[in-house]
This record gives C-alpha cells, structure tokens and sequence, in this order.
C-alpha cells in the first residue's frame, strides 16, 4: 500500500505550519493557548467526565458480555506475542513516562493542596489529605485511563483482523459510514486521529525531556533550561527515529521489555529500602477506598466548587488519555492479534492498572510517610520543580547516585518507545493501515513529535503541554463515542450470523471458514441493512 496522500499531506503541512506560527509569534500564540484551555474546560468539561466513564462502562460491558469469547483474528489464530512481551509493550507505550513524571510529585501536590471538590473541611498536610492524594491519583491513573485505550484498539482488532479491514482509524466506524469512510469522512477522522496521536505524544515527550533535564541537573551533568531541554528533546528524538527505523521486533519490542525490566528494578529497590511495611498496608487500603467511591468520584464536575482544578488535573488527564487513544489503541491492536475480546480487555484494563496502583502506591506514599512520619522537605521539593520529585525522594534512601541514574536511563527510554511507537501509529494511519509501512513516513513522524514537542515548552511549559491534550482530545472523543456504537452493531450483527450458520448449513448453503464468514462487505452489510 501507498501513503494516502489525501491523509498525509493535510496533516503534515497543518502540523508544520503550527511549529512555523509558533517559532514566528510565540507570545501571542502562547496567550491563545491559554485562553482555549480555559474555553475548552468550562464549556465542556461534563462532556470529558461523562465520555471516560461511559468509555469505563462500556469496556466492562464487553468483558463479562457473551461477546468476550469471540476472537480477534479467526477462530483458530494465535497471539503474535507472549504475555510478558505482549504486556511490557503495551505498558511502555501507554504510561510510561508519566508515571515517572508524577508518581511522587501527583500524591505529594494533592496531599499539600487538596481541591476544594472535597469540601471546605478538608485541610492541607494532613492524615486525611494524604489519603485522599493518594485515592486522586489512583483515580487518574487507574481504570479510566485504559479503558480509554480499549475503546480504540478494541475497534481496530475487531474490524482489521475479524473482518480483514484496513488497520487504520477510519475502519472502526464502517458499520456506521459504510462505503464513505473510503473517502472525505474517512480522511478527517484519520487526519484527526493524526493530530491526536502528534500533540498527545509531543505532552509526553515535553514532560519526558522536563524530567530528564531535572534528573541530569540534579546530578550535576546539565543545568536546567529551555535551551538544553531543545538539545535533549533533539537528542533523543534522534535515538526514536533510529529505533523505529529498525522495526517493531527489533527495536520497539526490545525497548519495551527493557523499560518493564528496569521499571520493575527501581520500584523493587524504593520498596524494599523504604518503609516496606508501611507501603503495604496503604496499597491494601488505597485500593479498596478507590473501589468504594469509583462510582461517585467519576460523574464530578466540581460544578459547585469551579473548574480550576479539574481543568489542570482531571481534565488535563482525560485529555491526555483521550488524544494519546489513536496512538495507543493503534499499538495495541497491533501486537494483539488473535487474543479474546474477554481475554484483550482484561489484560489492557486490569493488569497495567494494577502495576500503576502499585508503583503510585510505593513511590507517593515513600513521599507522604516521610512527610508524615520523617524528616518532611518533599512539599517544598515538589513546589520548587515537580520534574525533581522523584530525583529528591531517592536522595534519601541508600545509593542516591546509582538510583537517580537509572531514573534518569529510564526516562529516556521511555521517551524513545514513546516517539518510536507514535511514529510508527501515525505513519501506519496515513498509509491506508498498512501495518509495515515506509521508512520515509515513519522518520518523518518521529522528527514532528520531537520538533512539536519543542514547540510547545517554547510557547508556555507545561501549561502549553496541558492544553495541547485538552484540546486535541475533543474532536476525538466524539468519535470515540461512535466507535462504541459501530463495535456494538458490528458485535450484535456477528452474533446473529452465528447464530444463522447452522441453519445456512442445513438448509446446504454451506460454512464458511472459522472467523471468516465471506467477504468482508457482505460479512457487515447486514449491520447498514
């Protein structure tokens, strides 16, 4: 397959001609930023709240539905990759970064300064506001994120390897535009998807790089500021282009299992040397006070109380989740072939929500009982420069120099499985869903993510990084919520074939092969009918 040029050049000349404006007119594009995050939050921030936890519901749906057993593949297809491989990539690819960037600095700053959505009572620095830090970001972090990512990757493993689709956004929502998304309606929800995946990856790389400049500086290797973030954003951009040049077996999935492995390491080492008793009591409690109030703490809006909050935490986050959904789904559907719809949703819902309640749980309460019960001096770290939390909190246990440097190995490599994996996503939806697409195409895509990604810290930090998430993720979501219907009518139509084939074989019509029931357009014609 060729690159859809009706897809590719749209959005390459859109994105370069951002950077362009952006480099030319920094301060007035900085203040547009800032006036559209604030537009965005308090027009439709309900619409985030409700979108993630429908998403939330509908996953669940599918995964005790009858619908669990069937296959993404045909019936008698194989996963491509193991579970340890299959699960190292999809955790690299969906949480990464971010969980280095706030795992201590998030529980800290909620446990310093709890919203005021908890009510007037509840006071900073407290027992209760350290619970609560931790339960928020839980609640961030946990089921709602990657049933974000399941809604999109789900579509594309059913459509492109059940009905032998295109592996490209577009498809999963055939049953909805038939013949159309072939053409305008296909291209603006590929573009879309494009853009979503573009400034999604470019936050992460712009916390990555704030990160690693912090952890550089705090060993004395690099002082910290724009010019030397540019210089390590080119940097490891480079090391991403050279990594997905090499491919998905030999570059991506070498990486990931790397980034688990090392991961796994730094958590084991924090766990073990700080307050190991402590850590496991909390996790227990924490855990079961985020089932308790799940239900509740997903329908706030805060709407008694302002938006400010939300619009730099809740909603900065299911924006995040919501724009990095074409990227992750994408990588996911990729290396998922031939597992259960059951067997898919449980794995990407519970598995890596469960490391992530154990790494906040180890990391943000080493920072809160040293708070509580120590010495103190993590608030005034974390106020100082969120980016050095976690370099701070390892300085006071054992070995500070050899834990700091792999924090900070770390987060470039997680940075580089990011950028390689976005590349890749991106060039794969605008080659029509060819699943090994061009070189060309995929350098392409890693230098735009590095270059958007310098852009933003150019024109306002984080805050530029928030708002391109919030922002990119609206048009998107609306399209998520019709990737849930076309993935049920598609489910429902499957469902009700099946259940005709023996009657089609009686009657001497004949069975078609498992998974594999006709031609692809008469397979779904039945959904349109």
């Amino acid at each position: 397959m060729s690159v859809n040029r009706r897809v590719f050049w749209p959005a390459a000349i859109i994105s370069l001609l951002f950077v362009l404006l952006a480099v030319l007119f920094t301060e007035p594009m900085a203040q547009r930023v800032a006036g559209l995050q604030d537009f965005i939050v308090t027009r439709f921030g309900w619409f985030y709240i409700l979108s993630v936890t429908g998403f939330l519901i509908f996953a669940l749906y599918l995964f005790v539905s009858p619908y669990g057993s069937i296959r993404l593949g045909a019936d008698d297809d194989e996963p491509e990759y193991s579970y340890p491989s299959w699960f190292a990539m999809l955790f690299s690819a969906g949480m990464g970064i971010g969980i280095l960037f706030y795992g201590v600095a998030e529980p800290v700053l909620h446990y310093a300064k709890p919203p005021a959505s908890l009510g007037p009572g509840m006071q900073p620095e407290t027992i209760e506001s350290a619970k609560e830090a931790i339960h928020l970001a839980y609640f961030h972090w946990g089921l709602h994120a990657w049933a974000v990512y399941i809604i999109v990757g789900l579509a594309l493993a059913y459509f492109a390897y059940r009905h032998d689709l295109p592996l490209t956004i577009r498809s999963t929502l055939w049953p909805l535009l038939g013949e159309r998304i072939h053409g305008p309606a296909g291209d603006i929800v590929d573009i879309l998807a494009i853009f979503g995946t573009l400034f999604g990856l470019a936050t992460s790389l712009g916390l990555g790089v704030l990160q690693v400049n912090a952890g550089l500086d705090y060993l004395g290797l690099m002082s910290t500021g724009l010019t030397n973030q540019i210089w390590l954003i080119v940097g490891i951009t480079l090391a991403a282009t050279l990594s997905v040049a090499s491919g998905l077996d030999n570059g991506i999935k070498r990486l990931s299992e790397i980034n688990l492995g090392l991961a796994l390491l730094l958590l084991l080492f924090v766990f073990i040397l700080g307050p190991t008793v402590f850590l496991v009591s909390t996790l227990i409690e924490n855990i079961g006070y985020y089932l308790q109030t799940l239900v509740g703490t997903s329908f706030r809006t805060t709407a008694f109380r302002g938006t400010e909050w939300q619009k730099s935490w809740t909603m900065f986050y299911w924006g995040w989740w919501i724009s990095w959904a074409p990227f992750v789904g994408m990588f996911i559907a990729r290396i998922s072939r031939g597992r259960t719809i059951r067997e898919f949703v449980g794995g990407v819902l519970f598995a890596p929500t469960l490391l992530t309640f154990v790494w906040f749980g180890v990391f943000g309460n080493t920072a809160l009982h040293r708070e509580i019960f120590g010495a103190g001096g993590m608030v005034e770290a974390v106020d100082a420069d969120v980016a050095t939390a976690i370099y701070v909190l390892l300085d006071q246990l054992p070995w500070p120099t050899i834990s700091s440097a792999l924090a900070a190995i770390l987060v470039a490599t997680f940075f580089v499985t990011s950028a390689d994996s976005g590349a890749l996503v991106m060039d794969i939806i605008s080659s029509n869903g060819n699943p090994q697409p061009g070189l060309p195409g995929r350098i392409f895509w890693a230098l735009s993510s590095g270059a958007i990604a310098i852009v933003l810290l150019m024109v306002g930090g984080l805050t530029a990084l928030q708002t391109a998430a919030i922002t990119t993720a609206l048009p998107f979501a609306c399209i998520m919520i019709l990737m849930c219907w076309s993935v049920y009518r598609g489910l429902h139509a499957e469902r009700r074939r099946r259940r005709r084939l023996p009657e089609m074989e009686t009657a001497g019509q004949g069975a078609a092969a498992p998974g594999r029931t006709g031609d692809w357009r008469s397979r779904l014609g039945s959904i349109l009918g």
